[in-house]
């Protein structure tokens, strides 16, 4: 009889991205095995396509299943369909709920091990401060299913990190809107995702105006794709489209969808993002991403899946990271972890990116 895990990670999208790659890693080590994800809804497109065994369950906790009565009403139903392992991939209040629910019922439950110490360090200030490369999330969620008794586990060791395993997810074609956007021209394609969840993580907008512009002068034909969501960031997006109008295209407000910004992603020559959740998406369809760093670090352990320290611009100052999602003042008050980066720096990454394409 087939045994059936359930994986448990909710949080930011960014999070969620991460746990793709393992999941395939897995779904190709144990093909035995059902592993099913769940998460918030709007995640479902992450795990497309990993494998026939790969399932997913989406649960909005913040309205259908908020509270204790609505976790219960969750564990109730996940409870009768008959998963032997529960991964908690998030270890919060919520999943801890949830995993104490299912070890009280007699299933194998295994959490992650965030490692707090750790980031406490690598935050400190002055001579607390330790800079290491801590584990990556993508190290915590193999070791996360390494502790559960899952026949042939083991099996998942020689799969974790290949190098030749290709994107996470492909896509053979794609939507008539993104063909359409995409053109014919075969000029280069760059992503451009300026926007984060914290300020600290956010490279200066006027200052990214100035990336947008000197790629424009020094690759005439480029072809820039702008992503980003709320009302703000879409006028700040159709403002640069306005401005140049041959080269610049507002992508996120036309495509609507992760998705359709996913098959764009996967056509692009390279992605210049923030450390976001659009790092990691355009990690998952195999495409590099030049990243800039303000108040974290990779060192962290978030660092997209495949992508290499040397395309991370940032700064070596005594006090970064502050922070390890990017969430605190700033405690000097003048940025400088991100002011102190030129435009100038950023784009000669991002056209190195595009020549190595050659």
């Amino acid at each position: 009889m087939r045994k059936k895990l359930l994986m448990i990670r909710f949080s930011a999208l960014g999070d969620v991205a991460m746990l793709a790659p393992v999941v395939k890693e897995l779904a190709a080590a144990l093909p035995e095995l059902d592993v099913t994800v769940l998460s918030q809804p709007f995640c479902a497109p992450l795990f497309r396509g990993l494998g026939s065994n790969v399932s997913f369950i989406g649960a909005d906790i913040k309205r259908e299943y908020h509270g204790v009565k609505g976790l219960e009403r969750l564990f109730g139903e996940l409870d009768g369909m008959g998963f032997d392992y529960v991964a908690d991939m998030h270890g919060v209040l919520r999943t801890h709920y949830l995993r104490v629910r299912f070890r009280m019922n007699g299933y194998a439950v295994a959490r992650i091990d965030k490692r707090r110490g750790d980031r406490k360090r690598l935050t400190a200030c002055g001579d607390k401060k330790v800079m290491r490369q801590l584990s990556t999330s993508f190290e915590k969620y193999r070791g996360v299913l390494r502790r559960l008794p899952i026949e042939g586990i083991g099996r998942l060791d020689a799969y974790a990190g290949a190098e030749d395993g290709g994107p996470v997810m492909s896509f053979g074609s794609v939507d008539k809107e993104v063909s359409a956007m995409l053109g014919s021209d075969g000029g280069r394609r760059i992503g451009i995702a300026p926007f984060a969840a914290h300020e600290g993580k956010i490279y200066p907008l006027e200052k990214t105006e100035r990336v947008v512009e000197l790629l424009t002068e020094r690759q005439p034909g480029v072809r820039i794709y702008l992503f980003g969501g709320g009302g703000r960031e879409r006028e700040r997006m159709l403002s640069w489209q306005r401005r140049w109008p041959r080269n610049v295209v507002a992508a996120s407000p036309v495509l609507r969808s992760m998705e359709r910004e996913l098959q764009l992603m996967s056509r692009l020559d390279v992605m210049l993002t923030m450390d976001s959740a659009n790092m990691h998406l355009a990690s998952l369809v195999g495409t590099r991403a030049v990243s800039v760093w303000g108040a974290t670090h990779p060192f962290a352990g978030f660092l997209g899946w495949r992508q290499r320290e040397d395309d991370c611009v940032q700064l070596d100052i005594p006090c970064r990271p502050c922070s390890i999602f990017g969430n605190k003042p700033c405690f000097r008050g003048d940025f400088a972890c991100m002011n102190g980066i030129s435009p100038e720096m950023i784009v000669e990454r991002v056209m190195q990116n595009n020549l190595e394409k050659e």
